[in-house]
């Protein structure tokens, strides 16, 4: 395997593991309306993130560095093409941190409110537009010749994109609600169990709905398996989250997106954007690629820093394992 290869495998793994982590993230933040019957509640949702949330977007940080060194063609024609969506996704992750740290530095209702608001349209507008952004990236784009993308937004929203955003909407809210089992006590949690079940049958609706479109497109035999861990997958983490098995739940819950996300990237490979004007036009692992030279020097620092990232963040989430419910929650800092 050649050293491009690696890397587009390596990319993978990183967008995989944000989608993983930061998509449970996503979902609580949606939950926040959904769920919560009141201030308190939405402080408990707030907190089983919080000491998490901001560590999750290191994977995020991680793939778009790596994609910048490793197929900087690729990210130049996909951060130029998509610069809208992938600015309003910026905006949304900046005020959304912004949002987690200020809504309790004043006491007013309003104050705390708009800051709630905040967190709910920001966690769900970036839920939506990465579903819509991979999507064009899997189903092809307006490249020329020069590799350039000669589209305009209005392109980017098509029904296959527009779609795959929906998937991953209900996808990681459905994440975030077993994770909310997972990490609460009380009401709420039962709640929540009661909410992952429609949550989780409308994304296995539409996630069926694109993955079946995306094998059709460009699907062979390992694409076809991962089709089939992601759909059983889910539907096992919808059955056994009514059990109260919420440990069970969110690791099958998080299988699916690991396989969801592995299907696409098989369906993309050996391309890394495809043209939808010529495919002679598409930005492969090849001609988007750093010199081999860059591409070793990364995999040495890849394979230094990797493994502390994981110790640390493993770390940070044994810290914080136990569950929290409305009476951990300081009279003071509730409302």
């Amino acid at each position: 395997m050649e050293l491009h290869d690696v890397w587009f495998v390596i990319i993978a793994v990183l967008w995989t593991g944000y989608f993983f982590l930061e998509g449970f993230d996503f979902g609580v933040g949606v939950l926040t309306k959904l769920l919560a019957r009141d201030r308190t509640e939405k402080r408990v949702l707030i907190n089983t993130i919080g000491p998490v949330w901001d560590g999750n977007e290191v994977w995020l940080l991680s793939a778009g560095g790596a994609t910048f060194a490793a197929f900087p063609e690729w990210y130049a024609t996909l951060f130029s093409g998509f610069y809208l969506p992938l600015l309003l996704i910026l905006v949304c992750l900046i005020v959304r941190g912004v949002a987690f740290e200020y809504r309790v530095k004043r006491p007013e209702e309003h104050w705390q409110r708009n800051w709630e608001a905040a967190i709910f349209w920001t966690s769900l507008v970036p839920a939506f537009m990465w579903g819509v952004a991979f999507g064009n990236i899997v189903h092809g784009v307006k490249i020329d010749k020069n590799l350039e993308y000669v589209g305009n937004f209005g392109d980017l929203l098509n029904p296959y994109a527009l779609l795959g955003g929906l998937v991953t909407l209900t996808l990681f809210t459905f994440h975030g609600t077993v994770f909310v089992g997972l990490k609460t006590v009380g009401d709420i949690r039962e709640r929540a169990r009661k909410l992952s079940l429609g949550v989780g049958l409308v994304a296995a609706v539409v996630a069926l709905v694109f993955l079946i479109w995306t094998q059709a497109d460009n699907g062979d035999a390992k694409s076809l398996v991962a089709l089939i861990v992601a759909v059983v997958a889910l539907v096992a983490a919808i059955v056994v989250a009514q059990t109260g098995r919420e440990g069970w739940a969110f690791a099958l819950s998080g299988l699916t997106i690991v396989a969801a996300v592995a299907m696409l990237f098989l369906t993309l490979f050996p391309n890394v954007m495809p043209s939808s004007l010529n495919a002679d036009w598409s930005l492969t692992v090849t001609n988007a690629s750093s010199s081999p030279y860059t591409l070793r020097i990364m995999t040495w620092c890849a394979g230094i820093a990797t493994p502390m990232v994981l110790l640390y963040q493993s770390w940070t989430y044994w810290v914080f394992r136990k569950r929290i419910g409305t009476h951990h929650i300081a009279a003071d800092v509730a409302h």
